[in-house]
């Protein structure tokens, strides 16, 4: 145990079940197990994640909705506790921040995480407003001490668009693969589909229904497949694209529940019982930063197909030795690569050798080192 370490302090904002916030969790449990104390400042505070942060973990309401909204108030907590270092966990968590640290003249050191392909995700929005987007990220990053990404694809990205040199980002993968992750997988799963007996394959999806995952093309895709085996579609997760998902199919002849073909259960909280039961893990994303469930489906030994998307599956599979990657919105492609894996899935043993540089001690080391703190 490490004696009179500095705390740490992460400001994020927690508004869901999302990976970012598992993420943070993780590596705040990874801290702890260092020996560090941690301040956690939040701007939202609505997340089940929050019930997993280990004891001794101070959090700070900082009273605001709004991550920009919060500057004012992180100014005043850093002028009052003048923290040696702070994690923003977010782009706009670490703009907020550096105007936090300008306005309380603290000479805190701050380090950025980002955790998506920020050209991809702006790249649906229009000229004015990604322009908007673009202007204080490069007004503001090169006051960031350390910026930290989670993919070399995101690394890339981001320092073209700030117009940094790209030594000045730092890859440190995500701390995915947790002493827990075994221990939750092997957890009972409710599905009739995941009984340890069954005479069809089991695909799963899992995310959140929006734009980004394009389950819409895995839709198509399954459907293909589902013509040619016994098989069953799951897609694990909740958000406003669900609507969209059940017309479409509908549309295409898909019976839907568990009497059908496609099952839409919603957000799992016990998603690991129902992934280690899976004969195969699709990512179908038009964009991700470096895919948690990819990840979590490789340390469980699942065999997996993932778009080539910006960025990460091409990192996660090793491009394509573990598992087969193809053109994002390709469902005919999509569904040649889910039939080749289903009838040739690589052995466990192998799938988990692509995910050893993901686990929560090596990770949380890496950071520790990237904020500064490291003990020697």
């Amino acid at each position: 145990m490490h004696h009179q370490q500095p705390r740490l302090a992460i400001f994020a904002s927690f508004s869901g079940q999302g990976g970012v916030e598992r993420m943070l969790v993780n590596l705040i449990q990874g801290f702890c197990g260092e020996g560090y104390q941690v301040d956690l400042l939040l701007v939202r505070t609505r997340s089940a994640h929050l019930d997993e942060l280990p004891q001794g973990v101070r959090c700070i309401p900082l009273g605001t909705r709004h991550t920009l909204l919060a500057t004012v108030a992180l100014a005043r907590w850093l002028k009052r506790e003048r923290p040696p270092v702070l994690l923003a966990a977010k782009d706009r968590a670490g703009r907020a921040a550096v105007l936090a640290r300008a306005l309380a003249r603290s000479r805190t050191r701050l380090v950025l995480r980002l955790g998506t392909n920020l050209s991809a995700a702006l790249q649906a929005q229009g000229r004015p407003r990604r322009s908007l987007r673009l202007l204080p990220i490069r007004l503001l990053y090169p006051f960031i001490d350390q910026i930290v990404a989670v993919s070399d694809g995101v690394a890339d990205d981001t320092a073209q668009l700030a117009r940094l040199p790209r030594s000045a980002v730092r890859v440190i993968r995500n701390p995915v693969v947790t002493p827990r992750l075994q221990a939750l997988a092997a957890a009972p799963c409710p599905h009739p589909w995941l009984a340890a007996q069954r005479d069809f394959s089991v695909i799963v999806a899992a995310g959140r229904l929006q734009r980004q995952k394009d389950f819409p093309t895995l839709v198509h895709a399954f459907r293909r497949v589902a013509h040619e085996r016994d098989c069953r579609l799951l897609i694990i997760g909740a958000g406003r694209g669900r609507s969209a998902l059940e017309t479409l199919a509908a549309e295409i002849g898909l019976r839907l529940g568990p009497d059908g073909d496609l099952d839409l259960p919603g957000f799992r909280a016990d998603l690991y019982g129902w992934l280690a039961r899976a004969d195969l893990f699709v990512l179908s994303s038009a964009w991700e930063g470096s895919p948690n469930v990819l990840t979590e489906a490789l340390a469980l030994g699942v065999p997996a197909v993932a778009t080539d998307c910006p960025s990460g599956p091409r990192e996660i599979l090793a491009g394509g030795r573990y598992g087969p990657l193809v053109p994002v919105g390709d469902s005919i492609a999509l569904a040649a690569a889910i039939q080749a894996t289903l009838d040739d899935p690589l052995p466990a043993a192998v799938l988990k050798e692509a995910v050893t540089d993901y686990t929560q001690d090596a990770s949380a080391r890496a950071y520790l080192e990237a904020l500064g703190v490291a003990a020697d």
